[in-house]
């Protein structure tokens, strides 16, 4: 069986493959009007009839939220709640804009519905659900002709009977449903019915996708879905719970860097995953940090995602002269079409095209040379811009490096020393098929000791997923303080997760040997509003009190806690390749691993040696300044900065 990953990026599908016994990369051009038809385009260049095991990251769902493309979609709460989407928190994302307005719902207040029937917050029944009711609504939405529905009640992660019923005459009318005990069954009923809304606004786009998929591969063929937690699921699954697959992506990119990383000896990592339209960053500190709190345009998605820090700023962001005359990098993006005007279509400059500008780019050997660059089409727009500007050529194009630089500069000190870590002690992990091009740089700048460049960076997120596992996230909210706190009643709250992991687990094809748990509690001081998720032990109150104080400073021992929540981590491992570690050679440069030499700009104008890196051997060093070429990327060695091939080949750049 051929063993393929693909994730989908804004300008290129990348794919990763092992077949007889070999590995092979693949970068295509997306195809944003479907994404499929890239997809499957390249699954077949790979692998025309032989039996297939693709695990694919997907854009789908992110892009129906950012676009606001996603189905028509009803939400349906108790009566009197219909509001809940649109007071959500009274928190301001930007406390000193006088403009700033809340995000707008996904859906209209009239298709927003309240039935009658109540649990109480002892999830008992004190009202019965209006059947009838319901049935009324079910009829006027399909005359609205909604697709799907979201049902959010209160207190139902007590007692779902209100939901599930809702469920059973929702769906028997032919609507997707989407019930927030089955998605996220936790308190605080905002984020649980914006995170249900979000499954069932995405929900009938994710399926149609991924039954177009099914349909084109053959019946023996597999595929699996990665999600925003760094693990894989069934296409079934995510068909069901698409909002777990709006990070995929990022997360298979960040998952990647963890284990080859770990495999090296790299336990403290930053990732920088810059590509075609964003770049995305991470920390990873013994593993990857993991949220429950994280949103998309503003909505909250309470499902745990692997915490990555977006900002737009990639090869194809746009760069312009705003009104005050000052340069500008994105967020707006070339995208695929028309792509960077070195690309042969577009017409507004790009990162792309000044790296290509300042040499750092080689055009006969992009993609490999199975991509043709246009050098000479970008010389008079930056000679335009640049009379606009006021400076040369060459000054806009080291300017719009700069200005991206900042920019993704500022989102690694977010994830960084914003939050207490000292860059230091952790290595960047530079991928994407442009961060090669910028990682050296922004560790200079941040006083990061080294780079890393993995193999194929290009297209390390697709290599995430061929080394992930099938992981599936559990949680109850049980609100057990001090007086009631005992490890037996919190194993008790376990064990029915944990029933429920093996359950599905095994459904999926997972031997019981290979099923592995891990618990984790929320807590916090009785009369605050926020939790920390601490594993599970017999210390866990020790645990919480040191992690407080981490966290916010200080902590108070003497005080009451309770435990909010219940966690579970439910990882079925499964077989991933293996990562080929070699012997050290010279630290010579073998001469067949010069392609030529060519003039690049760093403060000045350098003859520079171009590498080819297929030639370098672990144990080979090289100095700055060089340029470092490979089929899904390119790394910029800069003068101040010295290389070294280690014994799995990645790059260790020291700056």
């Amino acid at each position: 069986m051929i063993i393929i990953g693909v994730d989908t990026g804004g300008t290129f599908t990348d794919f990763i493959y092992k077949k007889d016994n070999e590995w092979g990369v693949l970068k295509i051009p997306s195809t944003p009007h479907n994404p499929a038809e890239a997809v499957l385009k390249g699954i077949q260049l790979i692998a025309e009839s032989e039996k297939k095991n693709v695990v694919h990251g997907s854009t789908v769902a992110t892009n129906a939220v950012l676009e606001r493309k996603g189905a028509k979609t009803a939400f349906i709460t108790n009566r009197g709640f219909e509001d809940i989407l649109f007071i959500g928190r009274q928190n301001r994302e930007k406390l000193y804009d006088l403009h700033y307005r809340k995000p707008v719902p996904l859906i209209p207040s009239s298709l927003v519905f309240g039935v009658k029937g109540r649990i109480t917050s002892k999830g008992e029944e004190i009202e019965p659900l209006d059947v009838e009711e319901l049935q009324r609504i079910a009829e006027a939405l399909k005359k609205e002709k909604v697709e799907s529905v979201a049902v959010s009640f209160l207190f139902s992660f007590l007692n779902p009977s209100h939901e599930e019923k809702a469920f059973e005459i929702l769906n028997s009318y032919g609507f997707d449903v989407s019930i927030s005990s089955r998605i996220v069954p936790e308190f605080r009923e905002f984020e649980r019915s914006s995170t249900t809304l979000i499954n069932a606004y995405v929900m009938p786009k994710m399926k149609k996708y991924i039954s177009f998929l099914e349909s084109h591969l053959g019946n023996e063929d597999r595929l699996s879905i990665m999600q925003s937690n760094g693990g894989i699921i069934s296409s079934t699954t995510a068909k069901e719970q698409p909002v777990r697959t709006i990070l995929s992506g990022p997360a298979g990119g960040v998952t990647g860097a963890w284990k080859i990383g770990s495999a090296a000896g790299y336990d403290k990592l930053i990732t920088f995953d810059m590509g075609g339209t964003s770049t995305d960053v991470s920390l990873i500190d013994g593993k990857p940090t993991i949220t429950t709190e994280a949103k998309i345009e503003g909505y909250p998605i309470k499902v745990p995602v692997i915490d990555i820090h977006t900002v737009g700023a990639g090869g194809g962001s746009i760069a312009k002269i705003d009104a005050g005359g000052a340069l500008s990098v994105g967020p707006e993006s070339a995208g695929a079409d028309p792509g960077p005007i070195c690309y042969g279509k577009g017409e507004k400059i790009t990162v792309t095209d000044a790296n290509l500008f300042l040499g750092r780019l080689v055009p006969d050997y992009f993609l490999g040379g199975k991509m043709k660059l246009y050098p000479e089409r970008i010389i008079p727009y930056f000679e335009k811009m640049a009379e606009e500007a006021g400076l040369s050529p060459v000054e806009l194009a080291k300017g719009i490096i700069d200005v991206a630089n900042a920019k993704m500069e500022k989102a690694i000190r977010v994830i960084s020393i914003e939050r207490g870590y000292d860059t230091r002690e952790f290595s960047l992990f530079s991928f994407g098929g442009a961060g090669g091009l910028h990682a050296a740089f922004l560790a200079k700048a941040l006083n990061i000791p080294q780079v890393i460049v993995p193999l194929n960076p290009g297209i390390l997120s697709a290599m995430g997923m061929l080394l992930s596992d099938v992981v599936k996230d559990y949680s109850l909210t049980v609100m057990v303080r001090d007086e009631e706190l005992s490890l037996q009643t919190l194993d008790e709250f376990f064990k029915v997760l944990e029933d429920r992991a093996f359950e599905e687990l095994i459904s999926e094809g997972i031997e019981e040997e290979n099923i592995f748990l891990e618990r984790f509690v929320d807590v916090r001081y009785r009369g605050q509003s926020f939790e920390l998720i601490v594993p599970f032990s017999e210390n866990f109150v020790d645990d919480f009190h040191r992690e407080h104080e981490k966290v916010y400073g200080y902590s108070s021992p003497e005080r009451e806690v309770e435990v909010v929540n219940v966690r579970l981590r439910a990882t079925g491992r499964v077989e991933k390749p293996k990562l080929e570690k070699f012997s050290l050679a010279s630290e010579k440069v073998p001469d067949e691993a010069v392609l030529c030499r060519r003039k690049a700009f760093f403060d000045d104008w350098m003859e520079v040696p171009v590498y080819d890196r297929s030639k370098l051997l672990p144990g080979n060093r090289i100095k700055g300044a060089a340029i470092i070429v490979e089929y899904s990327s390119t790394t910029v060695v800069p003068p101040f900065a010295e290389v070294f091939v280690d014994e799995y080949k990645n790059l260790i750049v020291g700056v």
